[in-house]
């Protein structure tokens, strides 16, 4: 990886630990909701939940590696998912099945938008590998949203 002098390849670790924090929180709260889901649509919403979470949780440890592949330190506990995640958690176990679609949706959403920042950083680094996996994890998390959205329809 090229080094451009700047704290380029700084920025773009902290994100990558942003991104890593993000996925940690999307997961447990996309496992919440497949546990907690109710109602008409049980059964189709409790396994879309399920998919969703496996893809989310094997992001997880190719975001992690590449923080080491940078030579960097990834987050160490929970507290440090907790500080550097941009997903708010949902601790009520009990809200309605549309309501935990459109937080998913929004959820995901708000995780596009954080991969497509993350480009330009990937780019100023002079980092070709994660450039190419920003690419692949951001259609992965619009495929979501692109599931969650048609679910409300």
């Amino acid at each position: 990886m090229a080094d451009t002098g700047d704290n380029s390849k700084a920025e773009l670790v902290n994100e990558l630990n942003g991104l890593l924090a993000d996925h940690f929180a999307l997961y447990i709260k996309t496992k919440n909701f497949h546990w907690h889901v109710a109602g008409p649509r049980f059964r189709d919403l409790h396994l879309m939940f399920d998919e969703q979470a496996i893809a989310v949780r094997d992001q997880i440890d190719v975001i992690g590696e590449r923080v080491r592949k940078l030579g960097q330190n990834t987050l160490t506990s929970v507290a440090s998912v907790a500080k550097n995640t941009q997903i708010a958690d949902q601790d009520d176990a009990t809200i309605a099945a549309e309501a935990m679609v459109e937080e998913l949706r929004d959820d995901n959403a708000a995780l596009v938008k954080r991969l497509k920042g993350m480009k330009p950083l990937a780019e100023q680094a002079g980092d070709n590998a994660t450039d190419g996996l920003l690419d692949d994890w951001t259609d992965a998390a619009e495929e979501r949203v692109w599931f969650l959205t048609q679910t409300l329809k």
